[in-house]
């Protein structure tokens, strides 16, 4: 099992294990005689592809890798294209779903990709079952690529939880080889699916556009996952944990029974502040930071994207948050169809009036099953530079929306915001006295790696795109992804 992307615990990088790895690992348990995990931002060593090339050879003969994110994809390509050619090679992963062609033109050591998820599949490929009737593989045979009808979604149910047994280290927060904080941190999955139908959105479907329904694994299942996890902070996965909310009483009562101490970070909508007996018990189990969807502050583009709530609502719903010991973090969307550059700057100035702690603001993007791309390719004046690209405009490019970007960030994060959310993580516990001494000692080491990472940037940005993957003629044997 191996986690190709090594660089810093960033937004993109992430502090978190790769548990989709962990997944399929234990999907494996009883069907090989051994399993080794690599996580390559804990084992410096095998960055270096020569090296793990070695390694591989010695020890391994059925490699899996997973690529889940767009982050330094096309580094990761260069990578895993110099790994050995003679070791059966498996990619599997949310990107690795969505470039299947690519993948296969740019790495020619690749040789089957699982598409979608992949605990089922995988266990099809150990037992030597026949390539062609693997439904949700795609592989190569006779010089060109195969693609089998898709694979129906697994049962939750049914789904072993992550093998955390082979991990060599913990998951922490740090910055350039720079630890910065004495946390650990885990990520704990309790259902998938969506049954909201928000038109920017595209996680509740999975990268071939198949509908996740709503599915939810047995609460004493979660309690018993909860009680074999080390870390200190652990993020549920979820969509939405609260779509359910007996169900998230239930899992409060029982993290509380079971004397389960951590501290819980949840994505969420924000009609839950409706529900104040469930807040209380989410604050006396530990629940301590919010990632809330707020998306944007004017009604127009809330209706546009279908996200059912209103600015008002925004406002009441924060008011009722924000008297709790919450880390409140909102979500926004910029550069929307028709959204003016005043639209947009409002961003800052709402987010400190209804009391979010931090907040994170991208582009509007279009996905492959997204709806807003027809109707970006039906507005004039709008386009996009490629499926899973940003959106762009006649009025605000990339220029512009750059520009505006940085005067949000601006805006909201002044000093006094800083102060605040340093305090206000110190008075939840999030981060403690020693993080904070810890990391301005270690500042001095952090700062000179920061500037040579940014010189970096710039310079592969002025580098030429890479080509377009030469095309591959496609044999079907029922439907292309």
């Amino acid at each position: 099992m191996l986690n190709p992307c090594f660089g810093d615990s960033t937004a993109a990088m992430g502090v978190f294990p790769p548990t989709g790895l962990e997944y399929i690992a234990a999907s494996l348990k009883g069907l090989v005689d051994k399993i080794t995990f690599l996580d390559l931002r804990y084992t410096k060593k095998y960055q270096n592809p020569q090296v793990l090339s070695r390694f591989i050879r010695e020890q391994i003969d059925l490699l899996c890798i997973g690529i889940q994110w767009d982050a330094r994809f096309e580094g990761l390509c260069d990578f895993i294209s110099q790994l050995p050619a003679e070791i059966t090679t498996v990619v599997g992963g949310r990107k690795a779903t969505e470039e299947v062609e690519y993948l296969f033109g740019r790495c020619p050591n690749i040789d089957m990709i699982v598409r979608g998820e992949g605990e089922e599949i995988i266990q099809q490929i150990a037992k030597g079952v026949p390539h062609a009737e693997i439904r949700g593989l795609s592989y190569r045979l006779n010089g060109s690529v195969v693609h089998n009808e898709n694979h129906e979604l697994p049962d939750l149910t049914h789904i072993a939880f992550p093998d955390r047994s082979l991990r060599a280290h913990d998951y922490y927060w740090s910055q350039h080889g720079v630890r910065l904080s004495r946390h650990t941190f885990d990520t704990v999955l309790t259902t998938r699916g969506c049954p909201f139908k928000c038109k920017f959105c595209t996680f509740s479907l999975n990268p071939l556009g198949q509908k996740r329904e709503y599915t939810e694994r047995p609460i004493e299942s979660v309690i018993e996952e909860l009680q074999t996890v080390t870390a200190d902070v652990v993020l549920f996965s979820d969509d939405n944990l609260f779509t359910n909310p007996k169900r998230a009483e239930q899992l409060c009562d029982l993290i509380i029974a079971n004397g389960i101490k951590k501290k819980f970070v949840v994505q969420a909508r924000i009609d839950i502040a409706r529900r104040r007996p469930l807040l209380d018990k989410l604050q006396q189990a530990g629940f301590k930071v919010f990632l809330l969807g707020v998306e944007s502050p004017h009604d127009r583009i809330l209706t546009n994207f279908q996200k059912g709530i209103t600015q008002k609502e925004i406002r009441e719903s924060l008011a009722i948050l924000t008297q709790y010991d919450f880390y409140l973090h909102g979500y926004f969307i910029y550069g929307n169809i028709g959204e003016t550059e005043e639209e947009m700057l409002y961003i800052p100035k709402f987010a400190r009036e209804i009391g979010l702690d931090s907040i994170s603001f991208q582009k509007l993007r279009v996905e492959k099953f997204s709806p807003f791309k027809e109707i970006v390719e039906a507005t004039p004046g709008y386009y996009y530079t490629r499926i899973g690209g940003h959106v762009y405009s006649d009025k605000y490019g990339p220029k512009e929306l750059k520009r505006i970007r940085n005067r949000i960030r601006a805006d909201f994060y002044n000093v006094r915001q800083l102060l605040r959310i340093a305090a206000k993580a110190r008075r939840i516990g999030l981060v403690t006295g020693w993080d904070v001494a810890g990391s301005l000692i270690r500042l001095p080491l952090v700062l000179p790696a920061m500037i040579r990472s940014r010189m970096a940037r710039k310079s592969r940005k002025k580098r030429p795109h890479a080509p377009a993957a030469a095309s591959t003629r496609v044999e079907q044997t029922a439907q292309t992804p």
